[in-house]
């Protein structure tokens, strides 16, 4: 039996078991690390450089999702390529912790700034004519201040409780970085009662944020269908593509992780259910975003464009 005082270092799930594999993991990393960075540090430099014709709300929450999804893959995707890279699965009581927090930090993030997001695409469809009352600078700033003030609220509760619990299975952890579940099967049975009662209001909040997702959708998709001409229900029902593919990405796939039936468990399967929500989001957002927003594809045109004329 040992308990959480004792334990100095966890350690994590290694990616391969040859060499040649590893690397090969370390490439792959870090072609998708570059990638995300690429993606969405361009956004954030367009929604902050190139004019106030993208100072709108939806580019202010872009901006902020722009963020979380930096903060996400940086979390945990750094460490992957050096356990890779030096051929080791160790990482610190600490930096377990950390990565526990952050984790918990950049997801609860995105998950509120797509809710709130939401209803900026409510509003802007369902009652354009109040559009600027409601989401002046003021109330995007508070959504924003909410969306980040909550998650770390969460974050703080959930990593002081699991970090407080005795573990007695050990230090090994199934999965390539710091996941809760991996730490509270390392727990001991008795003693982890706390961190399932944070999870389920975790979850009746979040459950809370999705109803209102799906209801707000039908309000925009009863106000798109009242549009008497095709090419302004087309204009409209485009202007919220791309948020509701970000949401579907991003709930179906921590939705398959976590509740997927007990059957269905694998190794080999939760480590690439992990790998594709925490890894893929960060990368495939900017695009989806970038793909159906002229104004953004506008903006980061000029952007490069005036870079490489300046070189």
């Amino acid at each position: 039996m040992s308990n959480s005082s004792s334990i100095s270092h966890f350690l994590l799930l290694a990616l391969a078991d040859t060499r040649q594999l590893q690397l090969l993991h370390f490439c792959l990393l870090l072609g998708i690390s570059l990638a995300a960075l690429l993606g969405n540090g361009l956004i954030i430099i367009s929604a902050v450089a190139c004019g106030h014709h993208l100072h709108t709300p939806m580019f202010f929450f872009l901006l902020n999702l722009a963020l979380t999804d930096l903060g996400s893959i940086c979390t945990t995707v750094p460490k992957a390529m050096h356990n890779s890279l030096w051929d080791t699965r160790n990482i610190s009581y600490t930096g377990c912790a950390a990565q526990v927090f952050l984790v918990f930090f950049f997801l609860g993030s995105e998950y509120y700034l797509l809710t709130f997001m939401c209803y900026d695409r409510c509003v802007s469809i369902y009652k354009p004519l109040h559009y600027e009352t409601l989401l002046g600078s003021r109330a995007c700033a508070h959504m924003a201040a909410a969306a980040w003030a909550s998650a770390f609220l969460t974050a703080v509760m959930h990593t002081a409780t699991i970090f407080s619990l005795p573990l007695c299975h050990g230090n090994a952890l199934g999965q390539f970085f710091c996941e809760v579940p991996q730490i509270l099967k390392l727990t001991c049975s008795h003693s982890n009662l706390r961190e399932f009662g944070l999870l389920g209001f975790s979850i009746c909040l979040e459950f809370g944020c999705f109803v209102f997702i799906v209801f707000s959708y039908v309000q925009i998709f009863r106000a798109v269908l009242r549009i008497p001409s095709e090419q302004g229900r087309h204009k409209a029902f485009s202007t919220c593509l791309p948020h509701l593919a970000v949401v579907s990405l991003f709930v179906s796939m921590a939705v398959f992780a976590y509740l997927k039936p007990p059957s269905m468990s694998s190794p080999s399967l939760d480590l690439a259910l992990s790998i594709l929500y925490s890894v893929v989001p960060p990368v495939l957002n900017p695009l989806i975003y970038s793909l159906r927003n002229q104004e953004l594809k506008a903006a980061v045109w000029r952007l490069m464009t005036g870079w490489f004329q300046g070189h």
